[in-house]
């Protein structure tokens, strides 16, 4: 019988996870001794940082797709079809069609959403960019703004913490290169006592946004917006009048966690070093679907999917694994059109912003084009 490896979940995490195991374990695939199953529920693959450039007319929406099948190795057998429940006592996984997928190994990589249903008057008065339609929809009323004071809101829990920040900077520097940037006022919003929730970022942002004449204000928790009359409302008592309403929107995790009983909200309660899933030994948690106090990012993603491959191959191989998650995460954050900073940072180490400049922003920019080599675990 061959060890039997399913992943549930076909994003960044999920994709990275599967085609490094490929690459550890190609001859016991080949031979028949490994089997590699990913379900997921839909075919395509979206490089979801590529939604901010969508927004301003810096990648078009058709880049940043590729087909889930052309992204990994041959040898991983991919099913598009739903996963309904995650049977861990059984080891098994259910899919809509009524399939069952046994499991020596399995890798939870189900990702987060967006709900932005969870405030009222949000869908229908507010913009987002953590969907393409949403990154569309926005690029589209900012082609057609005329000025007026745009109210940038970020929601609680919520997956990549810089954007707030690049959205903001990215606008900035939008409404500069069309000559009205005299028409506009930006407002930033934040839901804790300062600008980000990294303190050291926070620190470094207050400079920044001084320099460019963005206003702010901080413990503002979104509680409703009225897409009537322009007002987007707080948990703490304040209203703010907006023109355009941009926001990041709260998040949960993939409801088939939650109705398999994985975690609260569809976050999975993980070790921090192993990766593991509390009390199960072999089921895996990678990317946004873990609840550890990191940041929900595509490079999380990745150095997870590392220590995770790295731990299962060793387990198939050699019987037990040693490698671990330090909490590392990258974040390159842009301050603009032409400039960006840098920040890492792991559960040891806290992040230190450097200073802006062209090489980051262009950095930036060909990670973009490489993501696809990314996902197929060559970089």
């Amino acid at each position: 019988m061959p060890k039997r490896i399913v992943i549930v979940g076909g994003g960044a995490g999920g994709t990275i996870t599967a085609n490094l195991l490929v690459r550890n374990l190609y001859r016991q695939l080949v031979n028949g001794e490994v089997v590699i199953n990913m379900i997921t529920n839909k075919p395509d693959h979206v490089y979801q940082p590529g939604f901010l450039y969508v927004v301003f007319d810096k990648i078009r929406p058709n880049e940043i797709v590729r087909k889930q099948r052309d992204l990994l190795d041959p040898h991983v057998n991919l099913f598009v079809d739903p996963a309904v429940k995650i049977d861990r006592e059984n080891n098994v996984v259910f899919t809509k069609s009524g399939k069952g997928f046994p499991y020596d190994y399995l890798v939870v990589a189900t990702g987060s959403r967006i709900v932005p249903e969870n405030i009222p008057g949000l869908k229908e008065g507010g913009h987002w960019f953590y969907d393409l339609e949403g990154a569309v929809k926005l690029r589209d009323s900012l082609r057609n703004f005329q000025g007026g004071r745009v109210v940038i809101a970020t929601g609680v829990p919520h997956k990549c913490p810089v954007a707030p920040l690049e959205i903001t900077f990215m606008l900035h520097d939008y409404f500069k290169q069309k000559g009205m940037l005299d028409k506009v006022e930006l407002y930033y919003t934040y839901p804790i006592n300062r600008l980000h929730s990294l303190e050291p970022v926070s620190n470094w942002t207050y400079p920044q946004f001084e320099k460019k004449g963005i206003k702010y204000e901080v413990l503002f928790n979104m509680e409703e917006v009225d897409p009537v009359k322009k007002v987007v409302k707080s948990m703490e008592g304040t209203e703010l009048n907006y023109d355009l309403l941009v926001t990041v929107p709260p998040h949960k995790g993939a409801p088939v966690v939650e109705e398999s009983g994985m975690g609260k909200n569809g976050w999975v309660s993980t070790n921090r070093q192993t990766l593991r899933n509390e009390g199960f030994n072999n089921v895996y948690i990678v990317g946004d679907t873990t609840d550890l106090p990191i940041s929900k990012a595509g490079s999380t993603a990745h150095f997870e999917a590392d220590v995770i491959a790295e731990r299962i191959s060793s387990e198939v191989l050699e019987g037990s694994a040693a490698t671990e998650y330090d909490g590392k995460v990258v974040c390159f954050v842009e301050t603009g059109f032409d400039e960006a900073t840098y920040v890492w940072f792991n559960y040891q180490t806290p992040p230190k912003p450097t200073p802006p400049s062209k090489m980051l922003h262009w950095m930036k920019l060909g990670y973009n084009r490489l993501y696809w080599l990314s996902a197929r675990g060559v970089l």
